[in-house]
């Protein structure tokens, strides 16, 4: 296969060199990093007092920070489109910055800190499907795969990096003003997030906003919303396959305790495990982004989707620990064949008044997929653990061979028939 040429439209330099996309692009690196470091910082401030109930603040603030995307990610796309999203992104890194300067002057109790961290994560949520609708604002259609691309990489990448860095980033500017230690890190990060909404000041001033229906409000449009996305299908299964992703990768985060114990026998470096992931993800990403438009008529989601299915398999026998972290690396790469086509597909085929709502819904379905599979993967796990025990010293876990097989099976057949579906749709749009 020969070398794309890079300043064709699907390269990655294109999109690079539109000014608007670039800005976009740097806040959405700089403001996820920061969500990261924001929430480390949360919890070390809920816990400074030390006392037996740590691990019911650490969870707490967690809990706080989780319960926007569940509750409030579909209202917060009708807010997107009722508003520019210009003025929605700057405004949430102003609002998430003003919400860090005022920590130092607050009461440390944990209520206080609960609802700061509740109120930052509203504007997290207002702030990512604002974000997903402004790329096809700045972005033709001929370039949304790159831009899908580099934004999958960034999400992935900050997630990595950002837990890597947050503790010795906070120590650092503890160290680095010890005079200062009431407010520097507040300061600090919310520094970044004011630099984060300078940078959307190049963002297109001239948005349509399509006026409100009369008699329309929030539960009306999201009615709307509703129904637009179960009536037309390519949507509908757009959004099925990637909340079925976000399934799969929040399962991984329970999967990755007993993979760790059974490989190297300790639970507590299953972060490595959920590392690889995100790495072939983003490896994938980065591959689809340049060599993507020579695939659009294959059906990468649905070898996606059997890709996953393979590597949870294999994953049920592997003991290598090298072996483990290519698996996983595998399965992200296969991740990669889903979500960059199928964001692409939605912000292809959505009506510009109706994107915000779209990603709203999905950033909601995204969020309760990522979650819910953690009690259900945790009680089939102790279920079948009590039922079969452990063989080989307790080395291999059959109670987590069989879960791994049978979610193994879920992904293949559920992901096997919500391609189906997107595949019929977008046969009839072409």
């Amino acid at each position: 296969m020969s070398e794309p040429d890079l300043n064709s439209p699907a390269g990655y330099l294109t999109v690079l060199r539109n000014r608007q996309f670039l800005a976009l692009w740097l806040a959405q690196i700089l403001a996820q990093l920061v969500d990261k470091v924001v929430l480390i910082l949360l919890i070390a401030l809920a816990v400074a007092d030390g006392g037996s109930d740590v691990n019911t603040r650490e969870s707490s603030i967690m809990i706080a920070m989780t319960l926007p995307a569940v509750f409030l990610g579909s209202i917060a796309g009708i807010f997107v489109d009722w508003n520019p999203k210009r003025e929605v992104l700057i405004l949430c890194n102003f609002l998430r910055a003003a919400c860090l300067f005022v920590i130092p002057f607050a009461p440390r109790s944990l209520p206080v800190l609960l609802l700061i961290t509740f109120i930052i994560s509203t504007f997290t949520n207002i702030f990512a499907p604002a974000e997903q609708s402004a790329i096809a604002l700045v972005v033709p259609k001929s370039d949304l795969f790159p831009a899908n691309a580099l934004f999958t990489v960034t999400e992935v990448g900050s997630l990595i990096v950002g837990f890597a860095i947050g503790a010795p980033l906070l120590g650092f500017t503890l160290g680095l003003f010890p005079e200062a230690r009431a407010y520097s890190r507040e300061v600090l990060l919310g520094s970044l997030y004011l630099i984060s909404g300078f940078f959307l000041f190049a963002l297109p001033k001239d948005e349509i906003i399509h006026p409100k229906k009369v008699g329309s409000g929030v539960w009306t449009d999201l009615r709307d919303a509703f129904q637009y996305v179960r009536h037309n299908h390519l949507i509908g299964g757009a959004m099925l396959q990637l909340v079925l992703l976000y399934a799969v990768l929040g399962a991984m985060q329970k999967l990755s305790l007993n993979l760790a114990e059974v490989v190297t026998g300790n639970r507590e470096e299953f972060g490595s495990f959920v590392a690889s992931v995100g790495v072939g993800l983003a490896i994938g990403a980065l591959i689809l982004g340049k060599f993507g438009k020579k695939f659009t008529n294959r059906p990468l989601p649905f070898i996606g989707f059997i890709g996953m299915a393979i590597g949870l398999l294999m994953f049920a026998f592997v003991t290598n620990l090298w072996v483990a972290w290519l698996i996983g690396g595998f399965i992200g790469v296969n991740g990669a064949l889903i979500v960059i086509p199928m964001r692409t597909a939605i912000q292809e085929h959505t009506p510009e008044n109706m994107r915000g709502k779209v990603f709203g819904l999905l950033n909601n379905g995204e969020n309760i997929a990522a979650s819910l599979p953690l009690a259900v993967i945790a009680v089939s796990l102790d279920f079948l653990t009590g039922v079969f025990g452990t063989q080989n010293g307790g080395k291999q876990q059959i109670g987590f061979q069989i879960v791994l097989v049978v979610f193994s099976l879920i992904v293949f057949g559920l992901g096997s028939w919500a391609w189906k579906r997107t595949k019929k749709a977008l046969s009839n749009v072409l």
